[in-house]
């Protein structure tokens, strides 16, 4: 699947779960960063869930669902930009699962699917990256979640948006690509393991003094800022797009 937007296209934010109800301020960041690279927004609040806590529960029939109120909605969008890598893989990915042997359905999968990103992933795809300016005297180090580099291939993109940014210094762990345990329905139905895989990713940036970790799913954040505190981590913990709105100001 080929993903392009025509920059002269609206678009419109595809706001997880999370980030609606704990975090919106991720969702604000994000229209805001956008706008400064010069595109319009917007929101249509007519939105629910994708459907993938149903999906991965096993209630095929419910995630089907919310899927069809999730395409008909975004059905005229131009471009959908999200701040999750789990929710764009859900569409992008498991959409054809659910929907597969429906003719009809699976026409409207392919056209969302085709305008479907993941906001690091939407700035590097379409070489708006040289775009984004900005200064932070920092030190910081990135967790990729397990989703956007899985399901999406997203991998040197953060790094690359936050090489734009002056004064930036980029500490590198031994160990780069580590899960932090949130996994979704796993952090809730094994709480103790999802704790230690936490903690123990956290362990990997704690001796470096960093002022920032920077995140680009929304779960990763909720889970990680969490356990901060027992794991000894004292740097705040960011969506990229957070990072970003400050800087580029």
């Amino acid at each position: 699947m080929s993903n392009h937007v025509n920059e002269s296209k609206t678009i419109s934010l595809f706001i997880p779960c999370l980030v609606d109800q704990i975090l919106p301020e991720i969702g604000f960041a994000m229209a805001d960063v956008l706008r400064k690279l010069h595109y319009d927004v917007t929101y249509d609040a007519r939105q629910t869930c994708c459907g993938q806590p149903a999906f991965n529960a096993g209630h095929r029939t419910e995630a089907m669902s919310v899927a069809k109120q999730f395409l008909a909605t975004f059905s005229n969008a131009d471009c959908i930009v999200s701040p999750s890598g789990s929710c764009s893989a859900m569409v992008r990915n498991y959409y054809p699962v659910l929907f597969a042997g429906d003719e009809k359905m699976m026409a409207q999968v392919h056209s969302v699917q085709e305008r479907t990103f993941e906001f690091s992933e939407f700035i590097s795809a379409e070489n708006k990256v040289e775009r984004i300016v900005g200064h932070a005297d920092v030190s910081l180090s990135i967790h990729n979640s397990c989703h956007s580099m899985r399901e999406l291939g997203i991998d040197e993109q953060i790094a690359d948006i936050l090489a734009r940014i002056e004064g930036v210094k980029l500490f590198v762990p031994q160990v780069e690509h580590t899960c932090c345990g949130f996994g979704g329905l796993f952090s809730y139905k094994m709480p103790d393991i999802a704790s230690a895989m936490a903690k123990s990713r956290l362990e990997a940036f704690t001796g470096a003094d960093l002022d920032v970790l920077i995140v680009n799913d929304p779960g990763c954040i909720q889970h990680l800022r969490a356990e901060a505190p027992s794991a000894g981590f004292k740097g705040e913990i960011l969506h990229l797009v957070e990072f970003l709105q400050k800087a580029m100001d």
